[in-house]
């Protein structure tokens, strides 16, 4: 194989692979050694960089992935970024403090504590993934249980539900108008 088609196959493979890819996994796959797929991804990522592209190959720690140049990046969250209002409204953050703090916790429960309807908080949280149905419970009409998701911990910036500050540090705060 000639230098120049090793080339284009490793920039497909980057260009399948998604994910950051290693020199030993390519040079296992091209059957070739790691000291001549390095010279080659270096030399296609300074033929990116010269030709001033749109993607570029990015190194980080001897793998290799194909990703948009840096310089796009206002255009490429622009058009990634749905124009979707991304808050949460009073109803669903309260809802989804209730489910927080009560999980696993039914509708009606949810209900019962809001004293109003909570089907479409309920609904937006779960769209939004920050919420999940964990299970069913053994009563009449089996109704679901909710909690929180992987997503809510994220987006909250917490590591487990555990980090939640607990209702005795909401109670001592004055949150009275001065």
């Amino acid at each position: 194989m000639e230098e120049k088609e090793i080339k284009s196959i490793m920039e497909s493979m980057l260009f399948v692979w998604g994910d950051p890819l290693s020199i030993k996994l390519i040079g296992e796959t091209l059957n070739l050694p790691p000291e001549f797929i390095r010279k080659c991804l270096i030399d296609l990522k300074k033929e990116y960089e010269i030709s001033d592209r749109g993607i570029q190959i990015v190194e980080v720690n001897n793998h290799f992935q194909l990703c948009t140049n840096n310089k796009h990046f206002e255009y490429i969250q622009k058009l990634c970024t749905p124009p979707q209002n991304k808050g949460l409204t009073q109803a669903a953050l309260e809802v989804i403090a209730i489910i927080a703090y009560n999980q696993p916790i039914t509708r009606p429960e949810i209900e019962g504590i809001r004293g109003v309807k909570s089907d479409k908080a309920i609904n937006t949280l779960i769209e939004k993934e920050l919420i999940a149905e964990t299970g069913r419970l053994e009563k009449t009409g089996r109704p679901i249980l909710y909690g929180t998701t992987d997503i809510f911990l994220k987006s909250f910036g917490l590591n487990s539900i555990k980090d939640l500050p607990s209702i005795e540090e909401f109670e001592s705060l004055d949150f009275t108008d001065k």
